[in-house]
């Protein structure tokens, strides 16, 4: 039987362990994930286009679902979010028919992007209270209706300030999983101190319910050496402290390290030091031009053992 005075000392430390910040979610696969946006340039790419290594776990990003509605004229919708990816050829059959012939796949959803209809796509809440509300219910009505797995967070352009993003995007989170509805949920900051500044506030507030920060080291320039990418990852995974911080390219070499000019050099460097997390392409619709010759590549970087 064990001494009261042991059973004391294991109640404290206990109470300690509790106490420590748990600031990153566990996540729900393992380093070798492969994710990759699709749907949003409507040009007929596939779920089943997309070569996909059975080693690793890939994540299907549809972008986007956005909060304006769908008028010649788009507005903000304060949280009531509209299908805005190709739905025609990855709708809610395409997306059942995908996971069903791989366990390891699964489709999230990406929410706000870049633009909307050749305009700015903006974070535009009238209240915490109310955009929240307003995008729990509307989300999960499509979040059943097409079968999906997680969110991922993309706004890049905000009319609020970092606390408010921070309390509704975190709200939304939590409340979807606590809902059952996701199981994973993900950011997708880039290197522009409007940006940083609102996914910070939401990962130092929230980070415990994010799973992946899908980091747009594309959006750094397009000179970008490998040393410096390195450089960039250490400094993006101390901004993100405790995350799953995921390396990506863009598909068209426009920015950041390329996949022609060292991007997978990178990779290796940081596999053989055990930081690379995953990795992650923007997107296949691009992709699609040059026969998805970078997403072999990069799976086959995962799934080779280190």
């Amino acid at each position: 039987m064990a001494k009261p005075m042991m059973i004391l000392q294991a109640l404290f430390l206990l109470a300690i362990l509790q106490a420590l910040p748990n600031h990153a979610a566990a996540p729900t696969a393992t380093a070798d994930l492969f994710r990759e946006y699709i749907g949003a340039e409507f040009n007929n790419v596939k779920f089943t286009d997309v070569p996909i290594n059975p080693q690793v776990d890939f994540h299907f990003l549809l972008a986007f679902a956005i909060d304006y509605d769908t008028s010649g004229s788009p507005s903000p919708t304060n949280g009531q979010f509209n299908v805005f990816w190709d739905t025609d050829n990855l709708g809610a059959s395409q997306i059942s028919s995908i996971k069903s012939q791989n366990p390891k796949i699964k489709v999230a959803l990406s929410l706000g992007g870049d633009s909307v209809s050749n305009g700015n796509c903006y974070f535009t809440p009238s209240s915490v209270d109310s955009w929240v509300s307003n995008a729990v219910t509307s989300l999960t009505a499509v979040i059943r209706k097409y079968n999906l797995d997680g969110i991922d967070i993309d706004y890049e352009h905000f009319k609020s300030n970092p606390d408010t993003f921070a309390e509704c995007i975190g709200r939304l989170i939590t409340t979807l999983k606590n809902n059952g509805v996701i199981s994973f949920a993900s950011i997708a900051p880039f290197d522009d101190p409007e940006v940083q500044s609102h996914y910070q506030a939401l990962w130092n507030k929230y980070g415990n319910v994010i799973d992946y920060v899908n980091f747009q080291f594309y959006a750094y320039d397009q000179e970008t050496s490998v040393d410096q990418f390195l450089k960039y990852y250490d400094e993006q995974s101390s901004n993100y402290d405790g995350g799953k911080v995921l390396v990506s390219f863009i598909s068209d070499g426009s920015g950041g390290l390329s996949p022609a000019d060292g991007f997978f050099k990178a990779c290796d460097r940081l596999k053989k030091q055990g930081k690379l997390q995953g990795i992650f392409a923007w997107s296949a619709d691009d992709s699609k031009a040059n026969g998805f010759r970078y997403e072999r590549q990069s799976q086959a970087v995962l799934a080779t053992p280190n």
